[in-house]
C-alpha cells in the first residue's frame, strides 16, 4: 500500500504523529488507543510494510521507531502547495475572501486535515461501489 492509503486511517495518523516525538514501545502505543493489542499489532504491522515505521527489538520488547524517508512521497505531493505566500495565509483566516464567511471557522490547516479528508473520499468511493453492487459478490476487494 501506498503511505497515502496506509495513512487514510486515523488511527495509524495517531501513531505516527506519536512515533514523529521519538521511538516507543508497542506496549505504550497499545496502551495509548482504545483499542485491543491485536488490531494495534495490524495497524503497526501496516505502518511497518508501507515503509513509515521500523521495529527492534530491545530485551523483551519491540520498540517502533518513525522512517522519515518512507514519508517522501507525501512530501513529495504537498510540494506541489509550496510555499504558502503571505497572501495564501491571509485568505485562509478571512474566509478566502468570500461574503458572508465572518463568522466560519476556517477548516484545520496542514497534512492531517488533507489526510482526514483523503480518508472521507476513500470511504465513500467504497460505499458508492457497495452501492453499486447489491448482490455483495465484490465485498472485501478495496
Amino acid at each position: 500500500m501506498d503511505a497515502f492509503t496506509v495513512l487514510s486511517d486515523p488511527l495509524r495518523r495517531r501513531v505516527v504523529e506519536l512515533l514523529a516525538e521519538g521511538p516507543v514501545t508497542a506496549g505504550d502505543i497499545a496502551a495509548r488507543f482504545p483499542v485491543t493489542r491485536p488490531a494495534v499489532s495490524r495497524h503497526l504491522r501496516v505502518l511497518r510494510e508501507a515503509g513509515l515505521v521500523e521495529s527492534a527489538v530491545r530485551g523483551q520488547h519491540r520498540v517502533y521507531t518513525l522512517r522519515r524517508a518512507g514519508l517522501t512521497e507525501l512530501d513529495r505531493w504537498l510540494d506541489r502547495f509550496r510555499p504558502l505566500t503571505s497572501h495564501d495565509s491571509e485568505d485562509r483566516a478571512d474566509g478566502g475572501g468570500l461574503v458572508g464567511t465572518d463568522d466560519v471557522a476556517a477548516p484545520p490547516a496542514g497534512p492531517a486535515a488533507r489526510l482526514d479528508a483523503l480518508d472521507t473520499e476513500l470511504h465513500r468511493g467504497r460505499r458508492a461501489r457497495r452501492a453499486a453492487d447489491p448482490t455483495g459478490e465484490h465485498r472485501g476487494t478495496a
